[in-house]
């Protein structure tokens, strides 16, 4: 209550409300902060899990082009009506910006994850996905920026993990087809999230996703005409349009703002932190759900890879240059 309310109630004879305690007014923002985080973690460690799901019965690039076209439009929708119409309005420049983001986002990086899982499991494909704050050091070397060696020790690391997870027959019946897909996924991801820190981006995180998943989703569904993919809604099953739905919503609307609260109301290194958690809850789904098997390497594999990510992750906090991927995160999914 403010100063100006409680005199108000003093005057007209009504008693005032109790100010809320301390400990009342902390638990809010903490409670609101590990909700988000929850949320983040959970749902899009979960994406990968309902792009199997999806793929079972859906072609790969129009399953893909239809989630981020209904996304795009609903969040377009969302930013006009939260922020106003005015809201939607770049110049030429960044729209030409979002555009080739959310290409490099949306159809190289998610599409080809979405490709890639129909030929290897969903757990393999976030772990290998893991690797994209490590592509990001990488682009940051060559581009003349200097990570301190604790930094360049955790890329070194989660290389390592990298190997062990694509050494040939280390994942059991996996065709490499898949793994060289995710690997050009992570690689692609990570050159949309460096450019579009680098490049012009409207100032409206929503308004730029916006674009983005629309970009997206037409290049995704240009892809599959090219593919000659068609959908024949009639075989399409119950549990793919559900986990189609889930992307669209959860995924790609509900985490989304979920990361955009919280980069700007918690810590970056604790934001950060969904680098090397999404990884371990898609993994731990896909076995659970999907049956799908944690052979020894891609246990090994992908703690080591997780490990370097987190070492990563926490000496850039520390420095305040944590590498955290535009739009949806390292979830591709």
């Amino acid at each position: 209550m403010t100063r100006d309310a409680a005199t108000a109630s003093t005057r007209t004879g009504a008693t005032a409300a109790p100010a809320p305690s301390s400990n009342q007014s902390t638990r809010r923002p903490q409670a609101m902060l590990w909700t988000g985080l929850a949320i983040v973690y959970v749902v899009w460690g979960s994406t990968y899990l309902a792009i199997r799901v999806a793929v079972e019965t859906m072609p790969p690039f129009l399953s893909a082009a239809i989630r981020f076209l209904v996304a795009g439009l609903l969040l377009t929708g969302i930013v006009a009506w939260r922020f106003g119409p005015a809201a939607l309005k770049i110049d030429a420049r960044r729209l030409a910006t979002v555009v080739v983001v959310g290409l490099l986002l949306l159809v190289g990086g998610n599409g080809l994850v979405v490709l890639a899982e129909t030929h290897i499991p969903s757990g393999l494909a976030a772990l290998l996905v893991a690797s994209v704050p490590l592509w990001v050091i990488v682009l940051r070397t060559l581009f003349g920026d200097r990570p301190r060696a604790a930094t360049f020790g955790g890329v070194l690391l989660g290389f390592c993990g990298l190997a062990v997870l694509t050494l040939p027959g280390s994942s059991g019946s996996v065709r490499l087809t898949g793994i060289v897909l995710v690997l050009a996924a992570a690689l692609l991801w990570s050159i949309g999230s460096f450019a579009s820190s680098r490049l012009p981006m409207p100032a409206n995180p929503f308004t730029a996703s916006s674009y983005e998943m629309l970009a997206g989703g037409v290049g995704d569904l240009a892809l599959g005409l090219i593919r000659h993919e068609h959908l024949r809604l009639g075989a399409v099953s119950t549990s793919s349009w559900v986990a189609l739905a889930y992307l669209v919503v959860f995924g790609s609307i509900v985490a989304f703002s979920a990361f955009a609260w919280l980069l700007q109301n918690a810590p970056l290194s604790l934001v950060a932190t969904y680098a090397y958690v999404n990884p371990v809850v898609a993994v731990a789904l896909g076995w659970l759900i999907l049956s799908e098997p944690v052979t020894w390497s891609i246990a090994l594999g992908g703690a080591v890879v997780v490990a370097g990510v987190f070492l990563v992750v926490s000496t850039e906090a520390r420095t305040k240059q944590a590498p955290v991927p535009k739009d949806e995160g390292p979830t591709q999914g």
